[in-house]
């Protein structure tokens, strides 16, 4: 087994050096003057990038690993090392992690119980809505809550 975790080490760390420094991901995500990104963003970055390349899941997903960085690093820790090529665990184990999707249904409930406060302005009012709905429904486009 240990045989296999080198070997697989090895072919990013080859992956890695032969891309150069597209993308660093630390805890959730880093840029290279060190700004943070969300897990969803880093996700999207890649997603075009890997689509771009023309890569195959067992690459997407050596390539994933190796752009982990810090504590992220951690959470291949708790992943079988047969499936540190499939390239859904991984991505599981990450979105668990990092991801943001249980946050959707606070921001559902804020939403439906947002009333204006006393002394409130509607523009701020509706300033706050906008930004709930955006968090509730972040699977959808902006302009859609414009006609909404």
């Amino acid at each position: 087994m240990e045989d296999k975790l080198e070997k697989l080490f090895s072919m990013m760390e080859e992956m890695k050096t032969g891309l150069g420094k597209k993308m660093e991901a630390g805890q959730e995500g880093t840029r290279e003057n060190g700004t943070r990104i969300s897990w969803t963003v880093f996700k999207t970055q890649f997603d075009v990038v890997s689509s771009t390349q023309g890569w195959a899941d067992f690459v997407k997903a050596s390539q994933r690993v190796s752009f982990l960085s810090g504590s992220a690093v951690e959470i291949l820790l708790g992943i079988l090392a047969d499936k540190l090529t499939d390239l859904t665990t991984i991505e599981k184990a990450l979105e668990y992690r990092f991801g943001d999707s249980h946050l959707t249904k606070f921001y559902r409930a804020e939403l439906k119980t947002r009333r204006q406060k006393s002394g409130e302005s509607l523009r701020v009012f509706a300033a706050d809505v906008e930004r709930l709905m955006s968090l509730s429904y972040a699977e959808y486009p902006f302009w859609m809550f414009r006609k909404v």
